[in-house]
């Protein structure tokens, strides 16, 4: 028996118990840091689980996503012809190109997929760098349930090893920021003052004051601060308290910074002097930008990969489009609405993303001539996974249902932490849909089982 299977089965065979637990969950969350943007954090009571032979895989899968990443962002900077493919505005594409200070290409992402556990096959949602979240849900996920009595039955069984993504970002933001030192010939030998930026009235202040504190752990000043509130003056960057500031962790995505440009000059200005250590800089958002899908899949890209990594290409990432008129059959994609989704070129939170399937067809048809040419994507749809899984509502009842899965994993500085999850019960992952979160935890047979074998 699956270990999926194994809790789902003690959960039914002991309802009341679990829905005390579950009551128990949503009480410790309701009182925890993990506060949700768009109103209370709803998950479910069955983890997502993965073998270490699992993660092995995606670890290996995820390593060769980001070489072949790191080639297209090399491209950009060196081929302004190459660069065309992404058309992005002037004053973008002038950050992007600036010399950030510190050799890592991408310091921080989350590269969503889905994970099919029966074939041990991924496909590529989308790629998260700047502005990459949701570690502390997560977290207080799995603090919920850690003390439960079916997460004791569990590891009768199974191990169970949860992931740590703050202390752990924290170890490699100062590997960054050293080396950032090293290249301006600084002689630095403190610690650095640094702040969490954002624009706060749209931020997840919550999990800022958590990485704060993982900051603070290992002895850096640490400020949480508008990106709009920075001065520069007497070159050095400072935070709304009038305290210099040494190295930035932005958390204030590319689009928004964009929207509002002309707030952030002071900030933008300090960068371009390499007046402070900006982590993540302007250029992840050659991976982040949506586009990439398409990019990687023509042949001004395929022409620099090697044998294997276009194949890998062909295996992993969906066949994309721009939806820009010429660019694709729009009888193919109306006659077989179910196979094609649209995105924003450059949004999060699946704000403006929809599934053919979830349309009829004239329906589908306003969609798509309405997005035609404003910036947006269209891309097969992938069929995501699928679990059954159980939440408990208000009133104490047991809604058991199949669940369609995303996950996506962290890398800090190249190195895989560890794994996020969203689940639905529709093609969309938006509370509308029902999206709920499983905590995310590797398992394996326990010793004590094992040596039953």
């Amino acid at each position: 028996m699956k270990p999926h299977e194994h809790y789902l089965n003690l959960i039914k065979s002991d309802i009341e118990s679990t829905k005390k637990d579950f009551q128990s969950a949503r009480d410790y969350i309701k009182n925890s840091s993990a506060v949700f943007s768009r109103g209370e954090l709803a998950f479910l009571a069955v983890p997502k689980m993965f073998s270490s032979e699992e993660f092995a895989y995606i670890e290996k899968t995820i390593n060769t996503m980001r070489e072949i990443l790191e080639k297209v962002m090399d491209r950009y900077i060196e081929d302004d012809n190459y660069r065309k493919l992404f058309d992005f505005p002037s004053h973008l594409e002038e950050l992007i190109l600036a010399d950030c200070g510190y050799e890592r290409k991408i310091p921080i992402a989350r590269l969503d997929f889905f994970f099919n556990h029966d074939e041990m096959t991924l496909k590529y949602c989308e790629f998260n760098t700047d502005g990459s979240s949701a570690m502390n849900e997560d977290r207080e996920i799995v603090n919920a349930w850690r003390n439960s009595l079916i997460w004791g039955k569990f590891q009768d069984k199974y191990e169970i090893k949860s992931f740590e993504l703050f202390d752990s970002w924290v170890n490699e933001f100062l590997e960054l920021y050293s080396d950032f030192c090293k290249k301006s010939n600084s002689m630095l030998d403190i610690l650095p003052r640094v702040a969490i930026v954002d624009f706060l009235d749209i931020g997840t202040k919550s999990e800022f004051k958590v990485f704060k504190e993982a900051f603070e752990r290992q002895g850096m000043e640490t400020i949480i601060e508008d990106i709009r509130n920075l001065k520069y003056r007497d070159g050095r960057l400072h935070c709304s308290l009038g305290l210099p500031i040494d190295a930035i962790y932005r958390r204030a995505v590319t689009s928004e910074c964009m929207d509002k440009f002309d707030d952030i000059q002071d900030c933008i200005k300090a960068f371009k002097d390499k007046a402070v250590c900006l982590i993540g800089a302007f250029r992840t958002q050659i991976p982040h930008d949506k586009i990439i899908f398409k990019v990687l899949q023509v042949s001004q890209t395929r022409a620099f990969l090697t044998k294997e990594e276009n194949e890998f290409i062909e295996k992993c990432i969906p066949k994309t489009y721009e939806l820009k008129t010429g660019e694709f059959d729009l009888r193919d994609v109306l006659e077989n609405k179910n196979s094609y989704l649209i995105k924003p070129r450059d949004r999060y939170a699946s704000i403006g993303v929809a599934t053919g399937g979830d349309y009829e067809k004239d329906e589908w048809e306003k969609l798509i001539t309405k997005a035609l040419d404003k910036d947006f994507i269209l891309q097969e749809y992938c069929t995501p996974p699928q679990h059954e899984n159980v939440y408990f509502d208000k009133e104490g009842s047991a809604h058991f249902g199949i669940y369609n899965s995303m996950s996506g994993i962290f890398l800090y500085n190249n190195k895989p932490c560890g794994i996020y999850t969203r689940a639905m019960q529709g093609k969309i992952t938006t509370p509308e849909r029902q999206g709920r979160i499983p905590c995310s935890v590797l398992v394996k047979l326990s010793s004590t089982d094992l040596s039953k074998k």
